[in-house]
């Protein structure tokens, strides 16, 4: 059985929720999709028993309603793990991974800047990538954001809150 397959049955033995939704998608390439009430635990247990030390990136999608995170995870034998959750744009709430991966950080502040997540447990420090004059409530990767929202009046100005 090969490493991504052992992988794979890892995942699913832990959450069986998962088990239809992990692919190997070739060699050296993991692909698993986690709800929300699961993709805490599915973290945990890539970053510890299976061996996934590095964040490579978190990916932030706009879905329409909902806002989806990509975590990428990285072995020191080039196996990659995607570790997709979603949350509702209405309650677009996810948990801090820095005490898993302290270079987190960056990557969390982004998804706070550009797609409006609130990131509960982000330590207290400068906003990324967006100018600390940016308007609040203007989330310029979601899909519904234009331009054109800049010159509107806002209700406030600065990041949103983090918990």
């Amino acid at each position: 059985m090969s490493q991504e397959e052992t992988i794979k049955q890892e995942l699913a033995g832990k959450f069986p929720a998962l088990a239809e939704k992990i692919r190997v998608q070739r060699a050296r390439r993991v692909w698993a999709e986690a709800p929300r009430d699961v993709f805490r635990g599915a973290l945990e247990l890539a970053a510890g028993k299976l061996g996934f030390t590095h964040l490579c990136t978190i990916t932030g999608l706009d879905e329409g309603e909902t806002l989806a995170f990509i975590y990428h995870l990285a072995r020191p034998d080039g196996i990659v793990l995607c570790l997709k959750t979603s949350v509702p744009k209405s309650d677009p709430v996810t948990r801090t991974v820095t005490d898993l991966y302290p270079g987190a950080t960056s990557y969390e502040r982004e998804l706070v800047d550009m797609f409006g997540a609130r990131v509960e447990g982000l330590p207290p420090g400068n906003r990324y990538p967006l100018p600390d004059n940016w308007p609040a409530g203007q989330y310029p990767l979601r899909k519904d954001w234009k331009p054109e929202m800049l010159d509107q009046p806002a209700a406030g100005k600065g990041a949103p809150a983090n918990g």
